[in-house]
């Protein structure tokens, strides 16, 4: 989703408020006061890279960044971001709601340093009811509702997902196959011999009767489960009365398994339809933000979030900027609970109110059962924040330990892990992961394809000097051009003597010399627990079996390897699937998909004549005289 807002009634751009030769901080903003609109709107902090430091909104723009002139009132944080602002731009808006809703998307795209951050920001997965075939699929959909169809969820999890449509097929038999799989069937597959499909692919069913079980299957996840209960027993009895005993039993068994997805939502409420629940639990620096999904009356799982902040800002605060940034891309519910007093709550009404184009409300309760719901949502968070900080100690831990292991002047905060993968030197791929305090850091794994032709098949060691070389060319120009770049404590290879070799090689012509590198080598037969480490001017060691230390390097090694073998068959299998088709100047999916209805097959398009080629659909003259070309060496 996007934003639904008026359009911006002016916007400043940075030569307007940039700084003069010397001039930074307070001094900047002081300067150009008087030129600020007293009107609504969002305003950017910059610093003198061009770096979005801070976004806000205000109601006068005027009078909100005027505080930042006088830093003596201001908290330690904001001081120090203001000590680097070097021009200001605002946006003004209609109303201050269209402003709350600017900011958030703003600090969503641009991950200003001095926000809080909601840094975990997947889409959640949803059921998809599709609209776009006489027999509709029931199936998992994930990203932009481009399918025509129905959606119901959210979903905390493609877990949860994963067991309620498994649920439904007990109680609802309908197809989840692709609709090429259900073009492609001679007879049923196994979904319709264990009794979770109707078949309706080699006519075991007829599209009136598969219509009554889409109906009944949408209306069970709209909530209206009771009506749908009620409907199978009177047709169970009268069938039972008929002396039809197969159609009863059938009905019987759809109604117990209906009865036991019921049965299974362990925290619910009868009076609340569609609802968010969002607790807040701060502890030991940290704040956790727990999320429970209802929807027609079922709990559709929960969500922890950790969103990065200061360690001064308050409760309220994070609680705003985490609604305003979950919401910025979803369709807020009717309702949201709080577990505290949101410091905007009329605001943020007012916006969600907008976003969604119908009334939103924001409540914290404080008694009753959604304050009972709220607690329940409270205590959820509570207890994945101190796992949170046990994992972190622990982490932190054996950050120590590799700093003692490996003789580091402190324990490392950025570990970025190397290794390769290809068979045979085809679809060769490099990987790099990274850890540090808060563990893995996903976001910023990266993959490499491995170029030119001067690498002979099978050479790990020019692979991994080619990975390695662009990773650090990377980090260098950053540096050069005064970005922070983000280097790596220690640099762990997979691999043994040769690869340290080839490692210490790209660095030295780099000339970096300040980056401990260390080669872990799989034992003898390739034997867990037996690993040899490998670092410059030192003898191969091994650690005892059972070290905890040892056990957290493989697995880094292990998601290394992991990551490395992913990005090889995902390109592998890319490459299996293209087509002679793709290597065309100016065949695109349309043309592409016209000739291979028209011909069958790719082969057949090689082997086809100019005339023939131009009779396919939407094949001109010059592009059929192009393939024909391509194909025929002209």
């Amino acid at each position: 989703m996007v934003w639904r807002m008026s359009e911006p009634d002016s916007v400043s751009s940075p030569a307007d408020t940039a700084a003069h030769p010397g001039e930074i901080g307070a001094e900047v903003i002081a300067r150009h006061l008087p030129t600020l609109p007293l009107g609504p709107g969002v305003y950017r902090m910059i610093d003198a890279r061009g770096e979005v430091l801070y976004v806000g909104k205000a109601r006068s723009l005027r009078k909100r960044v005027s505080s930042y002139a006088k830093t003596s009132g201001l908290s330690i944080r904001i001081q120090r971001m203001v000590r680097q602002v070097a021009s200001v731009e605002v946006t003004t808006t209609h109303t201050e709601a269209e402003a709350l809703l600017l900011e958030a998307n703003l600090i969503k795209r641009l991950q200003p340093p001095f926000n809080v951050l909601l840094k975990d920001d997947k889409s959640f997965p949803y059921i998809l009811i599709a609209r776009d075939h006489p027999f509709p699929s029931i199936t998992k959909h994930r990203g932009a509702r481009d399918v025509p169809g129905e959606y119901f969820g959210p979903f905390a999890s493609t877990g949860a997902v994963h067991i309620t449509l498994n649920a439904l097929s007990r109680a609802f038999p309908l197809r989840s196959c692709t609709d090429s799989e259900f073009a492609s069937r001679s007879r049923p597959c196994l979904q319709y011999q264990i009794k979770r499909c109707t078949a309706p692919c080699v006519g075991r069913i007829s599209e009136a009767e598969y219509a009554r079980l889409v109906n009944e299957a949408r209306d069970f996840l709209s909530g209206r489960n009771r009506h749908v209960l009620d409907d199978w027993r009177r047709r169970m009895e009268a069938a039972s009365e008929a002396l039809d005993f197969e159609t009863a039993a059938e009905l019987r068994d759809r109604i117990r398994a209906l009865a036991h997805i019921t049965q299974k939502q362990d925290v619910n409420l009868a009076d609340i339809d569609d609802a968010d629940v969002i607790a807040i639990h701060a502890e030991g620096g940290l704040v956790c933000i727990q999320i429970f999904f209802f929807r027609a009356g079922q709990n559709f799982g929960n969500r922890a979030y950790f969103p990065a902040h200061a360690r001064d800002v308050e409760l309220d605060e994070v609680l705003d900027a985490f609604i305003g940034q979950f919401y910025a891309q979803r369709e807020p519910p009717r309702l949201i609970l709080i577990s505290h007093p949101a410091g905007n709550a009329e605001l943020i009404e007012e916006a969600l109110t907008k976003h969604a184009r119908r009334k939103v409300e924001l409540h914290c309760p404080q008694r009753g059962l959604k304050r009972d719901l709220v607690e329940h949502a409270v205590n959820n968070a509570r207890d994945a924040l101190r796992r949170r900080l046990a994992e972190t100690s622990t982490q932190q831990q054996l950050l120590k330990g590799v700093a003692e292991l490996f003789g580091l002047e402190a324990p490392p905060q950025r570990i970025e892990v190397y290794d390769n993968s290809h068979i045979m030197g085809r679809h060769a791929v490099g990987a790099m992961i990274v850890a540090g305090p808060e563990g893995l850091r996903k976001n910023a794994y990266r993959k490499f394809n491995i170029r030119g032709e001067d690498i002979a098949p099978g050479d790990d060691y020019a692979m991994m000097k080619q990975v390695l070389t662009r990773r650090f060319q990377r980090l260098l120009k950053e540096d050069a051009e005064g970005s922070e770049a983000d280097w790596p404590d220690l640099l762990l290879i997979d691999g043994g003597k040769g690869q340290l070799s080839a490692t210490l090689q790209v660095m030295q012509e780099l000339g970096i010399t300040d980056v401990p590198v260390v080669g872990i080598a799989k034992g003898p037969d390739r034997n867990a627990g037996r690993e040899q480490f490998f670092l410059p001017g030192r003898e191969p060691f091994m650690l005892e079996p059972r070290h905890p230390v040892l056990f957290f390097l493989q697995r880094l090694r292990d998601e290394a390897h992991r990551f490395a073998i992913g990005t090889h068959r995902a390109k592998r299998s890319k490459d299996q699937i293209r087509s002679p088709l793709d290597e065309i100047p100016g065949i695109g999916a349309a043309r592409k998909k016209a000739l291979l209805l028209h011909f069958g097959s790719a082969k057949a398009v090689a082997r086809a004549g100019l005339a023939d080629l131009e009779a396919v659909d939407g094949v001109s003259k010059a592009m059929a005289k192009r393939i024909y070309d391509h194909f025929n060496g002209s």
